[in-house]
């Protein structure tokens, strides 16, 4: 062990909180963002709109592909290395997206966006845990609900007014400034945490869980919408699922894996990684299946059915104001246990033939989905981590992000197989499929309510935490921490 000491010009903690705040946002805004624009896109390329998809499936597979390798980067090359590093590769892809002079240029600069992004989500917050020890970490949920709730909620909205009023150029070009400032904050303001991994790279992991998860991310988004029985989509779920078994199997079996698949052993970060799973497949699927319901009861705009849900990310962001509090005086399980319950209920209501032809009972119910669904969310993403010591931390976001991606892509999927996949993009005279797809998302959030019983009645005492990771004593929040480099 050994400790360099550089005094930066910003408190640590301080630009932690600042720059991994930016660079979420961005990421969370450009996941949603040129969901409206992709008629107008393919439009201005003279292509036909099954073209421009691929610019939204380039993110989202390029995303995936870099997950399995976060965790690893960031310990063996240094987390503010690699954080820093993706977030100027996602901001320089960002401006070549808005200059984009055909489709191509588009979908391979979106793909190094997503690839940027993969790392992005997991090392950041990685940094963010690692300079926040677990007691401190329940005021973060203020932090973590802004990039994770409001962004993707804001990105449909902001994309149609930013297309009709000025272009779809602007959805990138408005990433620019914002990642500049954020990557020259965290080259003066962040700690450097080498953590320095065991043994050599995972080779065989790296070939096996890779291509796995792109290509099971390639048939989940195109599997609805094009057939299950398309030889690319076939192809895709077939070997994506193939490997993904090879890769756990030998995950299991390395001595230095890629991937720590042991650390799910881990009663109370396994319980959380798997309800991370269940929970944004919950919501994912709602946020997916809902607008077309709403489409399909009152016959509303496309515009109109995204801003239906826009009040579950004011009710995600009243839970975080709360759950600071609730917290240490109920515990995990008493927090989220009740809280998936309501929300499973608050869903079904949602199916309810008249519920949807409603505008305000809508509203009502999807601020409610926020309030509670994201209290159990927030409850898991934070108190789950407090048993990973400063070693696995990396390792240890980079698997949740992994479960918690596939679990999305994954609801997203079965209530697209459920209303039909022919039709997902329509809205139809017959609002039932819908609603049963909205059941669907409703057994998925109970569910998790299961899985929720094995969190601890009260949080785990958490490691220790090493005298270079913690704070000098009495300073608290406030405190300049010097730089750790291990290895």
């Amino acid at each position: 062990m050994s400790g360099l000491l550089i005094r930066p010009r910003i408190r640590p903690r301080v630009a932690v909180v600042l720059v991994y705040t930016a660079a979420m946002c961005m990421n969370g805004l450009d996941s949603t963002i040129v969901n409206p624009a992709l008629y107008t896109i393919a439009g201005d390329f003279g292509r036909p709109l099954s073209a421009a998809n691929t610019v939204e499936t380039a993110f989202l597979v390029a995303l995936a592909v870099g997950l399995p390798v976060a965790g690893w980067l960031g310990d063996r090359f240094g987390t503010k290395r690699v954080f820093l590093g993706a977030l100027t590769a996602f901001t320089i892809a960002s401006a070549v997206c808005g200059l984009a002079p055909d489709l191509t240029t588009l979908v391979v600069a979106r793909a190094v966006q997503g690839l940027a992004g993969g790392l992005l989500t997991p090392v950041g917050m990685t940094l963010l845990f690692r300079a926040f020890p677990p007691h401190e970490r329940m005021k973060l949920a203020k932090v973590l609900i802004v990039p994770t709730a409001l962004m993707p909620a804001l990105g449909p909205p902001l994309g149609g007014l930013l297309t009709e009023h000025l272009s779809w150029h602007w959805l990138f070009f408005v990433n620019v400034p914002i990642g500049t400032a954020a990557v020259l904050l965290g080259v003066f303001g962040l700690r450097e945490h080498v953590e320095g991994p065991e043994g050599k790279f995972d080779t065989v992991g790296f070939w096996l869980a890779t291509p796995a998860l792109g290509l099971l991310t390639y048939a989940l988004g195109f599997g609805p919408s094009q057939g299950w029985t398309r030889p690319a989509v076939a192809v895709s779920a077939a070997l994506g699922s193939v490997l993904l078994v090879a890769a756990v199997l030998h995950q299991v079996r390395a001595k230095t894996p890629l991937l720590k698949l042991k650390l799910l052993a881990d009663q109370v970060y396994g319980s959380a990684s798997a309800l991370a799973g269940v929970t944004a497949a919950g919501l994912m699927g709602v946020l997916f299946v809902f607008p077309l319901l709403y489409q399909a009861s009152l016959g509303a705009s496309a515009l109109d059915a995204g801003l239906s849900v826009f009040p579950e990310a004011v009710g995600l962001m009243l839970a975080s104001q709360v759950v600071d509090r609730l917290l240490p005086k109920l515990g995990p399980r008493l927090l989220t246990v009740p809280a998936l319950l309501v929300a499973a209920a608050v869903f079904a209501t949602l199916a309810i033939p008249g519920v949807a032809e409603n505008a305000w009972s809508v509203r009502g119910l999807m601020l409610l989905i926020g309030l509670v669904l994201g209290t159990a969310v927030l409850t898991v993403q934070i108190s789950g981590f407090e048993s990973i010591g400063p070693a696995d931390m990396g390792q240890a976001m980079g698997l949740f992000q992994i479960v918690r991606t596939l679990g999305g892509a994954l609801g997203i999927a079965a209530c697209a197989a459920v209303i039909g996949g022919g039709h997902v993009t329509e809205a139809a005279a017959d609002p039932g499929p819908y609603r049963t797809a909205v059941w669907v998302t409703a057994a998925l959030v109970a569910a998790g309510a299961l899985i929720a019983l094995r969190l601890p009645r009260e949080a785990p005492q958490p490691p220790p935490f090493d005298d270079e990771d913690a704070p000098p004593p009495g300073e608290g929040l406030a405190a300049d921490e010097a730089p750790a480099v291990k290895g």
